[in-house]
């Protein structure tokens, strides 16, 4: 799998070995669901292919089979409904009820963006009504980063509680992480501390590698990937040297 500077999706390439091409101009949560996408055109043997997906996917599956399926699985496969219970109930929150900062943290867990989110639950898993998924989805997420922060911040924002599960948590140079309370961060200084919130301890993104977050007996390791400089876009490479750290030399 590999992160290119193209204005597209992403595209699958059939061969030996076969190919997944994303654009590194979408956001990382947008990433990795075009990942999936592009994975299940090829767990479903689909021939070769450029994706500009579309949102309306569900509702209008007749249009392109192919598509359909293979978005079906991309949010199948990124948020299962067993992990989409248990990130609900451990927080003792409901789908229905969730406030739209509970519900960015829900996505944020997942790897994937708040409107993505929201679609599966209802058309998906059926686990939202279609109506207050139309209420939550009115909500922007600049919108919601104001909220949360309590400031404007054009930098992209990810929200974690001591009810992660996952042991790692992806994230990009010059992202903003909120984590628990208390969180230290060990490691040569990847993440920045801003400021303490109410709602946890802000931290900021600084250079790529990989560093350990802990708040008593929680902690993550976040993987944090470069950008590119002076431009509107991520990494560019193979997906498994994303994380390597800078060489000062070069």
């Amino acid at each position: 799998m590999r992160f290119n500077n193209i204005n597209m999706e992403g595209m699958y390439q059939r061969g030996i070995p076969p190919r997944i091409h994303l654009s590194a101009r979408r956001p990382l949560p947008r990433r990795a669901y075009n990942c999936a996408h592009e994975l299940g055109h090829h767990v479903f043997g689909h021939g070769s292919s450029i994706d500009e997906l579309r949102e309306d996917a569900k509702a209008q599956p007749w249009e392109d089979p192919k598509e359909f399926l293979a978005d079906t699985f991309a949010g199948f496969v990124l948020m299962p409904i067993i992990g989409l219970r248990r990130a609900f109930s451990v927080r003792g929150w409901t789908p229905e009820t969730v406030t739209p900062a509970q519900m960015f943290t829900i996505a944020c867990e997942f790897g994937v963006g708040y409107a993505t989110l929201l679609t599966h639950l209802s058309a998906g898993v059926n686990m939202l009504s279609r109506g207050r998924a139309a209420a939550l989805h009115r909500v922007t997420p600049k919108s919601l980063r104001m909220h949360i922060l309590g400031a404007l911040t054009p930098e992209p924002l990810i929200v974690t509680d001591r009810h992660r599960a996952a042991p790692t948590l992806d994230a990009e140079v010059k992202t903003l992480l909120l984590l628990p309370r208390g969180t230290e961060v060990a490691g040569d200084g990847g993440l920045a501390f801003e400021r303490d919130l109410e709602g946890g301890r802000l931290f900021r993104a600084v250079k790529p590698g990989i560093v350990q977050a802990a708040a008593g007996d929680w902690a993550v390791f976040v993987r944090i990937a470069p950008i590119q400089k002076n431009e509107p876009y991520g990494y560019i490479g193979l997906a498994q040297y994303r994380h390597l750290e800078e060489d000062p030399d070069e």
